[in-house]
């Protein structure tokens, strides 16, 4: 059974209570940590982009077939108390920030949760009841043994459908083997327009000054009209809001998404500017403009490109690290006499910014083998020209989750 929110039908009120405004404030901080350690170790030299509430969806998974120090130290990460407070998160999540808005002038928004069993094992009944009632993950038993070639290129295809051919060859040739008992994956899809839309007729390029070097020609948006800006100690904020899904039954809003830029005002301050968002709980929430102002200059790059990590040595290195040593942690999974273990976690995440708005996907997939194997006055114009190295992120105003975050070194450079 494959799950898409599209298809879905959603009356839920967005209005959050004060035990789902702690645990979206947990998950948050968990996205800022991960992104923190992301950008500042991995994507010194490159463009990145990443959506690190989907490798949160499979560490979900990944506890609701844990036990022992291995949850412990799943639920420690992922900052919740119990397997249940996890699905609770999800169940929001669905309801909300995946809920499609396309039928009501929103986003069109999807996420879909996939796993592949060998044919040999079969699911704990606990665990199989958590992947197909909560995570709504569609099932499929196949042969690793003798055709994980074959089930690598099911898993691309799977990939390739539910992020709209965004996300490609998301696991190479060879990377799948015959000792792979079971590999579990995320997808989310993201497509939203501006609610001011560019004129695409005032683009024109501009210099944008890199990190280290020297500059390249790019072209940059831009607009006349009054800007959502907040002006903080060393840095800019910018908010640029999508367009909204209506629920018209309630006539109440279903949810809201904006892409925020921070930019630093140093041509070379965005790693700090990272660290302090990665470092100080709530960050996003203390630096978020929420009225509009008068632009002086005002300049934003169109950018598109894509980026692939195998996540494991990072998680790793952010203390969690049982769910990829072969140890007897991932018991609650499926029946069999040896334990599983994560070989390698891939993440692929693709955005695109244009005059009309955004388009973005990600895909999380996880190998899994046996241990065998501030504001001034409105009065005020404020110049924003991002000509230099910045920080994004895509979030649901509502409950602050984030969806996508990533730096833009180069505009130019597409992966």
């Amino acid at each position: 059974m494959e799950f898409s929110n599209m298809l879905m039908p959603h009356n839920t009120s967005v209005h959050l209570k004060g035990s789902q405004q702690q645990l979206c404030k947990n998950q948050v901080d968990v996205s800022l940590t991960l992104a923190k350690h992301l950008l500042l170790n991995y994507g010194k030299d490159s463009n990145l982009v990443l959506s690190p509430i989907s490798i949160q969806v499979v560490l979900s998974l990944l506890a609701a077939g844990s036990s022992g120090e291995t949850l412990k130290q799943l639920l420690c990460f992922l900052k919740a108390e119990s397997i249940d407070e996890l699905n609770s998160v999800y169940a929001h999540l669905v309801d909300v920030v995946f809920a499609d808005g396309s039928s009501s002038g929103g986003p069109i928004v999807s996420v879909a949760n996939g796993v592949w069993l060998d044919e040999s094992l079969t699911f704990k009944p606990c665990f199989q009841h958590v992947v197909e009632s909560t995570y709504k993950a569609a099932s499929h038993r196949v042969d690793f043994k003798t055709k994980a070639e074959e089930v690598r290129n099911l898993v691309n295809s799977w990939v390739d459908n539910t992020t709209r051919g965004l996300i490609k060859d998301i696991l190479a040739p060879g990377s799948v083997g015959s000792s792979t008992q079971l590999m579990l994956a995320n997808a989310l899809y993201f497509k939203g327009k501006w609610t001011e839309p560019f004129n695409a007729s005032y683009t024109k390029h501009f210099d944008f000054h890199l990190l280290y070097s020297s500059s390249v020609q790019v072209p940059f948006m831009t607009s006349m009209k009054k800007q959502f800006i907040s002006v903080f100690d060393g840095f800019k904020v910018l908010k640029l809001p999508y367009q909204r899904a209506w629920n018209q039954q309630y006539l109440e809003e279903k949810h809201s998404f904006s892409m925020y830029i921070f930019l630093p005002d140093a041509k070379h301050g965005l790693p700090a500017l990272v660290e302090k968002a990665g470092s100080e709980s709530g960050f996003l929430d203390r630096h978020v403009p929420n009225r509009p102002v008068k632009v002086g200059e005002f300049r934003i790059p169109k950018f598109k490109f894509e980026y692939t990590i195998e996540a494991s040595k990072a998680l790793k290195s952010l203390q969690l690290v049982l769910p990829f040593v072969p140890s007897a942690g991932l018991t609650e999974m499926v029946d069999s006499p040896l334990p599983l273990f994560v070989s390698q976690m891939v993440h692929k995440a693709f955005i695109e910014v244009d005059e009309k708005g955004t388009e973005a996907a990600a895909a999380t997939v996880v190998d899994m083998l046996c241990v065998c194997s501030r504001f001034p006055p409105i009065e005020v114009k404020i110049d924003f020209v991002a000509d230099h190295p910045f920080l994004f992120v895509i979030r649901e105003n509502t409950t602050g989750m984030v969806q996508f975050i990533g730096h833009v070194l180069n505009p130019s450079a597409s992966s």
